[in-house]
Protein backbone atom coordinates (compact mmCIF):
# COMPACT_ATOMS: atom_id res chain seq x y z
CA UNK A 1 0.00 0.00 0.00
CA UNK A 2 1.30 3.81 -0.57
CA UNK A 3 2.26 6.22 1.65
CA UNK A 4 -0.64 8.18 0.46
CA UNK A 5 -3.27 5.51 1.17
CA UNK A 6 -1.35 3.99 4.38
CA UNK A 7 -1.00 7.61 6.25
CA UNK A 8 -1.96 10.44 4.53
CA UNK A 9 -1.34 13.06 7.32
CA UNK A 10 2.48 12.27 6.86
CA UNK A 11 2.23 11.39 3.29
CA UNK A 12 0.78 15.66 2.71
CA UNK A 13 3.26 16.49 5.54
CA UNK A 14 6.26 15.18 3.33
CA UNK A 15 4.16 16.62 0.04
CA UNK A 16 3.71 20.35 1.94
CA UNK A 17 7.65 19.76 2.80
CA UNK A 18 8.74 19.04 -0.92
CA UNK A 19 6.96 22.18 -1.67
CA UNK A 20 8.43 24.24 0.73
CA UNK A 21 11.60 23.30 -0.39
CA UNK A 22 10.59 23.85 -4.29
CA UNK A 23 9.70 27.47 -3.47
CA UNK A 24 12.27 28.74 -1.30
CA UNK A 25 15.60 29.76 -1.47
CA UNK A 26 17.76 27.48 0.55
CA UNK A 27 20.51 29.49 2.19
CA UNK A 28 21.51 27.24 5.33
CA UNK A 29 25.12 26.60 4.78
CA UNK A 30 25.17 23.04 6.84
CA UNK A 31 22.43 22.00 3.86
CA UNK A 32 21.80 21.17 0.70
CA UNK A 33 19.39 19.28 -1.88
CA UNK A 34 20.66 15.69 -2.97
CA UNK A 35 20.23 14.00 -6.39
CA UNK A 36 16.80 11.51 -7.25
CA UNK A 37 19.51 8.98 -7.52
CA UNK A 38 21.08 9.56 -3.87
CA UNK A 39 17.20 9.85 -2.68
CA UNK A 40 16.34 6.77 -4.48
CA UNK A 41 19.17 4.74 -2.58
CA UNK A 42 18.24 6.09 1.11
CA UNK A 43 14.73 5.11 0.45
CA UNK A 44 15.60 1.51 -0.88
CA UNK A 45 14.73 -1.89 0.86
CA UNK A 46 18.23 -1.81 2.00
CA UNK A 47 16.45 -0.46 5.37
CA UNK A 48 14.80 -3.86 6.00
CA UNK A 49 18.07 -5.66 7.03
CA UNK A 50 21.11 -5.67 10.14
CA UNK A 51 24.37 -5.61 8.90
CA UNK A 52 26.00 -5.56 12.40
CA UNK A 53 29.74 -5.59 12.32
CA UNK A 54 32.29 -4.83 8.84
CA UNK A 55 32.32 -6.11 5.40
CA UNK A 56 33.38 -9.89 5.58
CA UNK A 57 33.05 -10.16 9.05
CA UNK A 58 29.09 -9.42 9.48
CA UNK A 59 26.85 -10.73 12.66
CA UNK A 60 24.13 -11.83 10.88
CA UNK A 61 23.84 -13.77 7.58
CA UNK A 62 22.18 -12.33 4.49
CA UNK A 63 24.72 -9.32 4.01
CA UNK A 64 26.54 -10.37 0.78
CA UNK A 65 25.36 -7.45 -1.41
CA UNK A 66 25.19 -5.42 1.95
CA UNK A 67 29.48 -6.05 1.96
CA UNK A 68 29.88 -4.64 -1.76
CA UNK A 69 27.76 -2.03 -1.11
CA UNK A 70 29.99 -0.70 2.14
CA UNK A 71 33.04 -1.87 0.16
CA UNK A 72 31.92 0.42 -2.68
CA UNK A 73 31.32 3.08 -0.43
CA UNK A 74 34.65 2.99 1.27
CA UNK A 75 36.48 2.68 -1.88
CA UNK A 76 35.11 5.57 -3.28
CA UNK A 77 35.63 7.63 -0.03
CA UNK A 78 39.18 6.60 -0.06
CA UNK A 79 39.56 7.57 -3.57
CA UNK A 80 37.73 11.41 -2.83
CA UNK A 81 40.01 11.78 0.09
CA UNK A 82 43.16 9.91 -1.16
CA UNK A 83 43.79 8.52 1.78
CA UNK A 84 44.17 4.28 3.17
CA UNK A 85 41.09 4.08 5.09
CA UNK A 86 37.14 4.88 5.80
CA UNK A 87 34.66 3.94 7.85
CA UNK A 88 31.30 4.60 6.14
CA UNK A 89 29.21 3.60 9.20
CA UNK A 90 28.52 6.69 11.29
CA UNK A 91 25.06 7.84 11.94
CA UNK A 92 26.20 11.66 11.67
CA UNK A 93 29.15 14.00 12.09
CA UNK A 94 28.48 13.88 15.83
CA UNK A 95 28.52 10.52 15.88
CA UNK A 96 31.85 10.32 14.06
CA UNK A 97 33.45 12.56 16.01
CA UNK A 98 32.44 10.76 18.98
CA UNK A 99 33.94 7.95 17.95
CA UNK A 100 37.01 9.76 17.11
CA UNK A 101 37.20 11.14 20.38
CA UNK A 102 37.28 7.41 21.50
CA UNK A 103 39.65 5.93 19.41
CA UNK A 104 42.35 8.73 20.26
CA UNK A 105 41.71 9.55 23.80
CA UNK A 106 40.86 8.01 27.42
CA UNK A 107 38.21 9.33 29.66
CA UNK A 108 39.33 12.46 31.11
CA UNK A 109 42.23 13.32 28.68
CA UNK A 110 42.24 17.17 27.66
CA UNK A 111 42.16 18.29 23.93
CA UNK A 112 41.92 21.86 22.70
CA UNK A 113 39.39 23.19 20.15
CA UNK A 114 37.22 26.38 19.05
CA UNK A 115 34.68 26.92 21.05
CA UNK A 116 30.80 26.62 19.74
CA UNK A 117 30.42 30.65 20.24
CA UNK A 118 33.45 31.55 18.01
CA UNK A 119 32.62 29.17 15.39
CA UNK A 120 33.10 25.64 16.59
CA UNK A 121 30.59 22.99 17.31
CA UNK A 122 28.51 21.52 19.94
CA UNK A 123 30.48 18.38 19.61
CA UNK A 124 34.05 19.97 19.58
CA UNK A 125 33.73 20.16 23.51
CA UNK A 126 30.02 22.31 24.40
CA UNK A 127 29.53 22.13 27.89
CA UNK A 128 26.66 19.89 27.82
CA UNK A 129 27.52 17.86 24.95
CA UNK A 130 29.56 14.16 25.68
CA UNK A 131 32.96 15.34 24.21
CA UNK A 132 32.74 17.68 27.69
CA UNK A 133 31.29 14.86 29.62
CA UNK A 134 33.77 12.49 28.95
CA UNK A 135 37.03 14.55 27.89
CA UNK A 136 38.19 17.49 29.33
CA UNK A 137 38.13 20.84 26.62
CA UNK A 138 40.14 23.99 26.45
CA UNK A 139 39.58 26.57 23.60
CA UNK A 140 42.05 28.46 21.72
CA UNK A 141 41.04 31.79 20.25
CA UNK A 142 40.68 33.85 17.00
CA UNK A 143 42.27 37.11 17.09
CA UNK A 144 39.87 39.85 17.89
CA UNK A 145 40.88 41.98 15.01
CA UNK A 146 41.13 39.71 12.30
CA UNK A 147 38.85 37.32 13.47
CA UNK A 148 41.32 34.48 11.83
CA UNK A 149 41.83 32.14 14.10
CA UNK A 150 44.90 33.08 16.30
CA UNK A 151 47.79 30.76 16.07
CA UNK A 152 49.82 32.37 19.03
CA UNK A 153 46.72 31.46 21.06
CA UNK A 154 46.71 28.17 19.68
CA UNK A 155 50.73 27.35 20.36
CA UNK A 156 50.27 28.80 24.13
CA UNK A 157 47.32 26.73 24.99
CA UNK A 158 48.88 23.37 23.65
CA UNK A 159 52.21 24.34 25.56
CA UNK A 160 50.08 24.98 28.59
CA UNK A 161 47.70 21.74 28.53
CA UNK A 162 49.77 19.10 26.43
CA UNK A 163 46.73 18.12 25.56
CA UNK A 164 46.24 14.55 23.96
CA UNK A 165 44.44 15.72 20.82
CA UNK A 166 43.86 19.30 18.74
CA UNK A 167 40.92 19.97 16.78
CA UNK A 168 40.57 22.22 14.50
CA UNK A 169 37.77 22.63 11.52
CA UNK A 170 34.69 24.84 11.94
CA UNK A 171 31.11 24.86 11.97
CA UNK A 172 30.85 28.75 11.09
CA UNK A 173 34.53 29.78 10.03
CA UNK A 174 34.52 31.66 6.32
CA UNK A 175 38.32 31.29 5.62
CA UNK A 176 40.99 28.73 4.60
CA UNK A 177 42.23 26.49 8.04
CA UNK A 178 45.81 26.02 7.85
CA UNK A 179 45.90 22.21 8.61
CA UNK A 180 50.19 22.27 8.39
CA UNK A 181 50.16 25.40 11.26
CA UNK A 182 48.09 22.82 13.44
CA UNK A 183 50.32 19.79 12.74
CA UNK A 184 53.44 21.77 13.86
CA UNK A 185 52.20 22.80 17.39
CA UNK A 186 50.14 19.30 17.85
CA UNK A 187 53.92 18.02 16.99
CA UNK A 188 55.80 20.45 19.14
CA UNK A 189 53.71 19.23 22.64
CA UNK A 190 53.16 15.44 20.95
CA UNK A 191 49.54 15.91 20.63
CA UNK A 192 47.49 14.09 18.16
CA UNK A 193 45.79 16.22 15.16
CA UNK A 194 42.14 15.89 14.03
CA UNK A 195 40.48 17.75 11.53
CA UNK A 196 36.37 17.93 11.39
CA UNK A 197 35.79 19.12 7.82
CA UNK A 198 32.18 18.60 7.98
CA UNK A 199 31.37 21.68 6.27
CA UNK A 200 34.15 22.30 3.67
CA UNK A 201 34.59 18.52 2.94
CA UNK A 202 33.29 18.78 -0.97
CA UNK A 203 35.53 21.92 -1.25
CA UNK A 204 38.37 19.62 -0.24
CA UNK A 205 37.34 16.86 -2.81
CA UNK A 206 36.63 19.84 -5.39
CA UNK A 207 40.05 21.35 -4.79
CA UNK A 208 38.47 24.93 -3.69
CA UNK A 209 40.22 24.11 0.13
CA UNK A 210 43.84 22.76 0.94
CA UNK A 211 43.57 18.68 2.26
CA UNK A 212 43.64 18.04 5.63
CA UNK A 213 45.97 15.04 4.55
CA UNK A 214 48.81 14.33 5.56
CA UNK A 215 48.80 16.48 8.18
CA UNK A 216 45.63 15.46 10.27
CA UNK A 217 45.86 11.47 12.27
CA UNK A 218 42.23 11.90 11.36
CA UNK A 219 39.41 13.27 9.37
CA UNK A 220 35.65 13.65 10.59
CA UNK A 221 32.90 14.92 8.37
CA UNK A 222 29.38 14.55 7.49
CA UNK A 223 28.10 13.28 4.30
CA UNK A 224 25.52 15.59 3.70
CA UNK A 225 26.27 20.01 3.51
CA UNK A 226 28.80 20.58 0.51
CA UNK A 227 29.56 17.00 -0.07
CA UNK A 228 25.36 16.71 -1.31
CA UNK A 229 24.84 13.12 0.18
CA UNK A 230 22.64 11.73 2.89
CA UNK A 231 22.34 12.88 6.59
CA UNK A 232 25.64 10.82 8.05
CA UNK A 233 28.87 10.83 9.18
CA UNK A 234 32.15 9.50 7.53
CA UNK A 235 35.77 8.86 9.41
CA UNK A 236 39.17 8.60 7.17
CA UNK A 237 42.75 7.96 8.83
CA UNK A 238 46.04 6.74 6.87
CA UNK A 239 47.69 5.33 10.22
CA UNK A 240 46.86 1.61 10.46
CA UNK A 241 46.36 0.96 14.11
CA UNK A 242 44.09 4.26 14.73
CA UNK A 243 42.16 2.99 11.74
CA UNK A 244 41.72 -0.52 13.96
CA UNK A 245 40.70 1.89 16.85
CA UNK A 246 38.30 3.42 14.88
CA UNK A 247 36.53 0.31 13.88
CA UNK A 248 36.78 -0.50 16.90
CA UNK A 249 35.16 2.63 18.60
CA UNK A 250 32.52 3.08 15.65
CA UNK A 251 30.87 -0.95 16.47
CA UNK A 252 30.98 -2.11 19.26
CA UNK A 253 31.85 0.82 21.12
CA UNK A 254 28.83 3.40 20.01
CA UNK A 255 26.76 1.83 17.56
CA UNK A 256 25.35 -1.54 16.47
CA UNK A 257 23.72 -1.74 13.02
CA UNK A 258 24.89 0.51 10.81
CA UNK A 259 22.31 2.28 8.70
CA UNK A 260 22.62 0.62 5.13
CA UNK A 261 20.51 2.67 3.11
CA UNK A 262 22.38 5.23 3.93
CA UNK A 263 25.30 3.74 3.44
CA UNK A 264 24.55 2.88 -0.14
CA UNK A 265 22.88 6.25 -0.37
CA UNK A 266 26.28 8.02 0.84
CA UNK A 267 27.79 5.49 -2.29
CA UNK A 268 25.92 7.25 -5.13
CA UNK A 269 26.99 10.58 -3.39
CA UNK A 270 30.83 9.52 -3.72
CA UNK A 271 30.58 8.51 -6.76
CA UNK A 272 28.56 11.66 -7.96
CA UNK A 273 31.75 13.52 -5.86
CA UNK A 274 34.09 11.72 -8.00
CA UNK A 275 32.88 13.19 -11.41
CA UNK A 276 34.05 16.19 -13.43
CA UNK A 277 30.94 17.75 -12.57
CA UNK A 278 30.89 17.96 -9.03
CA UNK A 279 34.30 19.72 -9.33
CA UNK A 280 32.53 21.99 -11.71
CA UNK A 281 30.25 22.59 -8.65
CA UNK A 282 31.92 23.03 -6.14
CA UNK A 283 34.18 25.85 -8.16
CA UNK A 284 30.88 27.43 -8.71
CA UNK A 285 29.55 26.93 -4.47
CA UNK A 286 32.77 28.64 -4.13
CA UNK A 287 32.17 31.77 -6.62
CA UNK A 288 28.83 32.43 -5.41
CA UNK A 289 29.50 32.82 -2.05
CA UNK A 290 32.15 35.14 -2.76
CA UNK A 291 29.70 37.56 -4.94
CA UNK A 292 27.11 36.76 -2.32
CA UNK A 293 28.80 38.54 0.56
CA UNK A 294 30.67 41.43 -2.16
CA UNK A 295 26.85 42.14 -2.69
CA UNK A 296 26.16 42.20 1.01
CA UNK A 297 29.11 44.43 1.83
CA UNK A 298 27.89 46.70 -0.68
CA UNK A 299 24.52 46.94 1.10
CA UNK A 300 26.20 47.85 4.11
CA UNK A 301 26.33 44.60 5.75
CA UNK A 302 29.64 43.71 7.93
CA UNK A 303 30.97 40.00 7.75
CA UNK A 304 33.05 38.47 9.85
CA UNK A 305 36.75 38.21 9.16
CA UNK A 306 35.85 40.66 5.92
CA UNK A 307 34.28 38.43 3.89
CA UNK A 308 34.67 34.48 2.94
CA UNK A 309 37.04 32.04 1.26
CA UNK A 310 34.65 28.91 1.24
CA UNK A 311 30.98 28.15 1.39
CA UNK A 312 29.63 30.39 4.09
CA UNK A 313 29.58 33.76 5.86
CA UNK A 314 28.78 35.05 8.89
CA UNK A 315 26.79 38.87 9.03
CA UNK A 316 27.56 40.59 11.94
CA UNK A 317 23.79 42.44 11.89
CA UNK A 318 24.63 44.93 14.15
CA UNK A 319 26.57 47.21 11.58
CA UNK A 320 23.50 47.92 9.77
CA UNK A 321 20.88 48.17 12.73
CA UNK A 322 22.45 47.90 16.52
CA UNK A 323 19.31 46.65 17.51
CA UNK A 324 19.19 43.75 14.30
CA UNK A 325 19.33 39.91 16.02
CA UNK A 326 19.92 37.15 14.39
CA UNK A 327 16.23 35.83 15.68
CA UNK A 328 14.44 38.33 14.51
CA UNK A 329 16.02 38.41 11.00
CA UNK A 330 15.90 34.53 10.73
CA UNK A 331 12.59 34.55 11.30
CA UNK A 332 11.82 37.68 8.83
CA UNK A 333 13.91 35.89 6.20
CA UNK A 334 11.91 32.37 6.39
CA UNK A 335 8.57 34.61 5.71
CA UNK A 336 10.32 36.15 3.12
CA UNK A 337 11.43 33.15 1.31
CA UNK A 338 14.78 32.87 2.49
CA UNK A 339 15.82 29.64 4.72
CA UNK A 340 18.72 30.69 6.74
CA UNK A 341 19.69 30.53 10.67
CA UNK A 342 20.79 32.94 13.47
CA UNK A 343 24.51 32.52 14.33
CA UNK A 344 26.87 33.87 16.86
CA UNK A 345 29.43 36.28 16.20
CA UNK A 346 32.59 36.08 17.84
CA UNK A 347 32.18 37.13 20.84
CA UNK A 348 28.71 38.18 20.56
CA UNK A 349 27.33 39.87 23.93
CA UNK A 350 23.82 37.99 22.97
CA UNK A 351 22.97 34.56 23.98
CA UNK A 352 22.37 32.10 21.57
CA UNK A 353 18.82 31.51 21.34
CA UNK A 354 18.89 35.50 19.87
CA UNK A 355 22.79 36.60 18.75
CA UNK A 356 23.59 39.54 16.83
CA UNK A 357 24.77 37.62 13.35
CA UNK A 358 22.82 34.94 10.97
CA UNK A 359 24.85 32.40 8.98
CA UNK A 360 24.37 32.32 5.19
CA UNK A 361 25.83 29.39 2.71
CA UNK A 362 25.64 28.84 -1.11
CA UNK A 363 25.15 25.12 -1.35
CA UNK A 364 22.23 24.36 -2.31
CA UNK A 365 21.11 27.39 -4.48
CA UNK A 366 24.53 26.22 -6.13
CA UNK A 367 22.74 23.04 -6.66
CA UNK A 368 19.87 24.98 -8.30
CA UNK A 369 21.96 26.66 -10.47
CA UNK A 370 21.90 29.79 -9.15
CA UNK A 371 25.46 31.86 -10.65
CA UNK A 372 27.06 35.27 -9.44
CA UNK A 373 25.00 37.36 -11.51
CA UNK A 374 22.14 35.92 -9.17
CA UNK A 375 24.08 36.41 -6.08
CA UNK A 376 22.92 40.29 -6.27
CA UNK A 377 19.12 39.36 -6.48
CA UNK A 378 19.73 37.44 -3.73
CA UNK A 379 21.71 40.03 -1.41
CA UNK A 380 18.87 42.71 -2.66
CA UNK A 381 16.02 40.12 -1.82
CA UNK A 382 17.73 39.37 1.90
CA UNK A 383 18.35 43.58 2.99
CA UNK A 384 14.59 43.94 1.62
CA UNK A 385 13.03 41.13 3.97
CA UNK A 386 15.53 43.40 7.02
CA UNK A 387 13.93 46.50 5.90
CA UNK A 388 10.38 45.05 5.47
CA UNK A 389 10.96 42.75 8.36
CA UNK A 390 7.89 43.82 10.86
CA UNK A 391 5.38 44.28 7.60
CA UNK A 392 3.98 40.61 7.06
CA UNK A 393 2.61 42.20 4.15
CA UNK A 394 5.58 43.11 2.59
CA UNK A 395 7.31 39.83 3.33
CA UNK A 396 4.67 38.09 1.79
CA UNK A 397 4.94 39.93 -0.96
CA UNK A 398 8.27 39.61 -1.62
CA UNK A 399 7.69 35.68 -0.27
CA UNK A 400 5.86 35.40 -3.85
CA UNK A 401 8.75 37.09 -5.55
CA UNK A 402 10.87 34.37 -4.52
CA UNK A 403 8.49 31.61 -5.52
CA UNK A 404 9.23 33.02 -8.76
CA UNK A 405 12.39 32.66 -8.93
CA UNK A 406 12.54 29.91 -7.62
CA UNK A 407 10.42 28.67 -10.96
CA UNK A 408 13.35 29.03 -12.45
CA UNK A 409 15.65 27.07 -10.85
CA UNK A 410 13.98 23.61 -10.30
CA UNK A 411 15.13 21.59 -7.75
CA UNK A 412 17.36 18.32 -8.69
CA UNK A 413 15.35 16.00 -11.20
Amino acid sequence: MKLSQSDPQIFQLIQKEEKRQASTLELIASENHVSPAVMEAAGSCLTNKYAEGYPAARYYQGCGNYDEIETLAIERAKEMFSCKFANVQPHSGASANLAAFWAMMQPGDTFISLNLASGGHLSHGMKLNASAKFYQPAHYELDPKTELIDFDSVRAKARELKPKMILCGYSAYPRIIDFKKFREIADEVGALLMADIAHIAGLVVGGEHPSPFPYAHVVTTTTHKTLRGPRGGLILTNDEELAKQINRAVFPGLQGGPLMHIIAAKAVAFGEALKPEYKAYIQQVVKNAKALAEALKARGYRLVSGGTDNHLMLLDLRAKDPDLTGAEVALALEKGGIVANMNGIPNDPRPPKVTSGIRLGTPAITTRGLKEADMATVADIIDRVIGARKDDAALAKIREEVAALCERFPMPH
